[in-house]
């Protein structure tokens, strides 16, 4: 390897250092109020500034956190969950942008990021072999598991923003159905030996409408079905929460994977 491919290299992941935190009740519950803090902050975005600016703002932010991430030898905290943030953030943006600034229904462009996270499922598994989170420790396994987190949240907002709009529903009701729905993998993986990284994933789908829901349901008026708590102080709220989820995992390190025994390796990659 030459010198100068060994410095970009040592720019990105480090190849076989583990890149995502284990899965574990603190990460679904930061997971859960990172997609509600994103539809929150977005939302209050929007309406304070320029939705244009806000866009851009929302993107560099998003961009800046991610090189962070990829230029941090291993899994840490602060740089991972700052990324899903700026995701959570970006991401209900440009579904947003679809609908309000382009016009597309709620239910074309709840397909249109179904049908881009299915795709990006597909590459990922044809060139890596595994979805599996356990393997996520090359810089290119990186980048497919980043864009397929980008494509959850742009679907889930869409998709929460369909059954409250579209269907009706309002926010309540949605949060109600996204709750039974992100029930079914936690009952497959427990008692009906469902493929762990199948259920990881269908539940790592459903939390983004189920977060939206609760945000909007929060933070929007009374007279649209919200509690009218405003989307800043929800925003604030949520954010504060995550800094002392976080703060707690960067000392207590109890999401850090350990590195896995041969024979658990073997499990993982078959699951």
């Amino acid at each position: 390897m030459n010198s100068s491919a060994h410095h970009t290299r040592s720019r990105l992941t480090t190849t076989g250092a583990l890149r995502v935190p284990e899965i574990t009740a603190a990460f679904w519950i930061v997971k859960g109020l990172s997609t509600a803090m994103g539809e929150a902050t977005s939302d209050y975005l929007v309406r304070v500034m320029a939705p244009p600016v806000a866009v851009i703002l929302g993107f560099v932010a998003f961009l800046a956190a991610l090189v962070v991430q990829f230029r941090t030898a291993r899994y840490t905290a602060w740089t991972y969950w700052s990324a899903v943030v700026g995701v959570g953030v970006f991401g209900t943006m440009a579904a947003d942008v679809l609908h309000v600034a382009l016009g597309v229904p709620y239910t074309a462009s709840s397909a249109l990021y179904a049908i881009l996270l299915f795709a990006v499922f597909a590459l990922w598994r044809r060139t890596e072999k595994t979805l599996s989170i356990h393997s996520i420790d090359t810089p290119r396994r990186e980048a497919f598991y980043w864009a397929t987190v980008v494509a959850t949240f742009a679907m889930g907002t869409a998709l929460g923003d369909f059954t409250a709009f579209t269907l009706n529903m309002g926010y309540f009701a949605s949060l109600a159905l996204f709750a039974v729905l992100i029930a079914v993998p936690a009952v497959g993986y427990r008692w009906l030996r469902w493929n762990p990284v199948l259920a990881f994933w269908t539940a790592y789908v459903i939390t983004r409408p189920l977060g939206a829901s609760i945000a909007d349901g929060l933070g929007k008026e009374k007279s649209v079905g919200g509690l009218g708590l405003g989307d800043g102080t929800v925003a604030l709220v949520l954010t504060l929460l995550i800094v002392g989820m976080v703060a707690y995992l960067s000392v207590t390190k109890a999401d850090v994977q350990r590195a896995p025994t041969v024979e658990a390796e073997k499990v993982r990659e078959n699951a």
